[in-house]
């Protein structure tokens, strides 16, 4: 690879980081939140929802900018979106800063992550799908680590514990602006004027983005456990205030996330996805085993296994969009994928904080768990329908690409 490629590539991986670390940058402090602020379980759970809700409607009308201004354009404007929400959230004063902070977050990332992700695999090739999904996932993962990690110990034994981890994570946003600026510029020399038309994604390739869809929105559900409740079930489950233990106990997860999707980037999708499916199965019933014997054992237990299914499930959805479509279709495609993954997160969040208000955390464990390690099996059965050796008598791939103009699913 070429240096150019490689400074290109590792910069987009950067902003991968940097979308999750702004993500879960709160995760730390939702405990604080609601004990100086007294907010409700639902409440909190909300201020994590608004991202993913707000992201859903960016990716809707904007998922396929990219593909016109070019993905560095797109990038610099998710980035500075991301800067404006995470400056809310340095001088925030009451939860109605989180809110609107929260949504100039899900903007930015909106704007950012499909064109980092696609670059990435511009870069590298489709041959390199597997490699590329790998390192997505394990950037995704040192983005989350330090969230969870670097901002607990800055909660727990830094001074300003509601504002500093926000102005460090402000730093950080600064550097990255400046390294995507300096990114080749990469419009597309026939590109027409862009216009919101909705994400438009061709006939051919309906079935491999709605198994991406599937299992990126499995992971993500995983996900929303962890950052949305992990913080609060575990300062219940190891009787302490302290954020940075707390941070370390969600940070084993993202840890074994990035770990697993290196160590797994050569495996097969259809040997993967089962282990994802047992990994799924293993750490919800970790989870209500230590909700209902409060174990902290059983929630480190969760920590791992979960990590280990949203690891693979994610990698496998990034590797299935980069196999299956074609670089001009590539960031509507994988719009539509973080698209469904972020709706299935935010309501899974506003779910289980809704429950967790009404009945407690055990009550909306019990819930959540069967729901979620449902939709991972549907993300098993969609893959293996997919990736299923075919007939050798399938129509050639030619005839279908002809089809394409005219044949299309669009999503508005």
């Amino acid at each position: 690879m070429p240096t150019s490629n490689r400074l290109s590539f590792w910069t987009c991986a950067a902003v991968l980081a940097l979308a999750l670390w702004t993500s879960g940058a709160a995760t730390p402090v939702y405990p604080l939140y609601s004990s100086d602020w007294h907010l409700t379980p639902f409440l909190t759970t909300a201020i994590f929802a608004v991202y993913p809700l707000v992201l859903v409607v960016v990716l809707l009308v904007f998922g396929d900018l990219s593909d016109t201004i070019g993905r560095r354009a797109s990038i610099l404007l998710g980035v500075l979106s991301s800067i404006v929400g995470v400056l809310l959230f340095a001088l925030a004063p009451d939860v109605v800063w989180l809110l609107v902070g929260r949504a100039f977050m899900g903007l930015g990332v909106g704007l950012s992550l499909s064109p980092a992700t696609a670059k990435m695999i511009d870069v590298a090739g489709s041959a390199n799908a597997a490699r590329t999904g790998a390192i997505s996932t394990a950037s995704t993962a040192v983005g989350l680590v330090f969230a969870s990690l670097l901002g607990g110990a800055l909660v727990q034994y830094a001074p300003f514990p509601l504002h500093l981890t926000y102005w460090v994570l402000l730093g950080v946003e600064v550097i990255v602006l400046v390294l995507v600026f300096r990114l080749d510029r990469d419009r597309p020399a026939d590109a027409g004027r862009w216009r919101p038309h909705g994400i438009v994604v061709p006939r051919y390739l309906w079935g491999a983005v709605a198994t991406a869809a599937i299992s990126l929105s499995a992971s993500y559900a995983i996900g929303a456990v962890v950052l949305s409740l992990g913080a609060s079930i575990g300062k219940q489950l190891t009787h302490t205030s302290n954020a940075f233990v707390i941070g370390a106990i969600i940070a084993l997860s993202m840890v074994v996330i990035g770990v697993v999707a290196l160590a797994s980037r050569k495996v097969p999708l259809l040997a993967a996805l089962p282990v994802a499916f047992v990994a799924a199965v293993l750490s919800f019933g970790s989870l209500i085993l230590a909700a209902s014997l409060q174990s902290l054992g059983f929630f480190l237990a969760f920590t791992i296994f979960a990590g280990i299914a949203y690891s693979l499930l994610f990698a496998g959805g990034l590797q299935i969009i980069g196999r299956f479509t074609p670089e001009h279709h590539r960031a509507g495609t994988l719009s539509a994928g973080y698209l469904v993954a972020y709706l299935v997160q935010g309501a899974a969040a506003l779910w289980l904080g809704s429950e967790a208000t009404a009945g407690g955390y055990g009550h909306a464990v019990d819930l959540g768990a069967p729901a979620i390690v449902a939709l991972v099996l549907v993300a098993l059965v969609a893959g293996v329908v997919l990736l299923r050796p075919r007939a050798p008598r399938r129509p050639r791939i030619e005839s279908v690409l002809t089809t394409e103009t005219h044949e299309v699913m669009t999503i508005d």
